[in-house]
């Protein structure tokens, strides 16, 4: 069933529509999830709670490596959008290589994007690319007390002794 869940951008397109035909708000979240840990399913289920249907956008494997250097991803993209397809906040994960989502929001113009709390509405990216396609920005999730860094050090260390 998570298979099902990651789409390609055209496909993801053709579904949206459906969705806002029914009068459904579209949310768009983001990131890496090299490592899935409860922070992410926090941030996930925070931006469900912003509208009807939730998008994931997953960094590929280029883009992890850019983001989180030598040595990551952990997973390949196509796993670790399956992983966050798995949880059942999540409706839709798509893959994307550019740095930012700010192609995907021109593209699929959601009605929120949702960030964690690491950003405030001023530090998103893609904040004025989410304002020209009429929708809003949204800090989700709870403090940034968890981190797939932080949970690799803790892996690596306790494997030490």
């Amino acid at each position: 069933m998570s298979e099902e869940k990651v789409v390609s951008l055209e496909v993801l397109r053709e579904r949206l529509s459906e969705h806002r035909r029914r009068g459904e708000r579209i949310v768009l979240a983001n990131g890496c999830f090299d490592l899935l840990h409860v922070g992410h399913v926090r941030y996930l289920e925070g931006a469900r709670r912003e509208g009807d249907v939730l998008v994931v956008a997953v960094n590929d494997d280029e883009g992890v490596r850019r983001l989180k250097g030598e040595g990551r991803p952990l997973l390949a993209a196509r796993d670790r959008a399956r992983l966050v397809a798995a949880l059942a906040a999540v409706d839709y994960a798509v893959i994307f290589a550019e740095p930012t989502v700010t192609a995907l929001i021109e593209v699929l113009r959601p009605d929120v994007h949702a960030k964690g709390t690491d950003y405030t509405p001023e530090t998103v990216p893609e904040r004025e690319a989410v304002r020209a396609a009429g929708g809003r920005v949204a800090i989700v999730g709870d403090p940034k007390a968890h981190s797939t860094r932080d949970l690799l050090a803790a892996i690596r260390e306790k494997f030490r002794k």
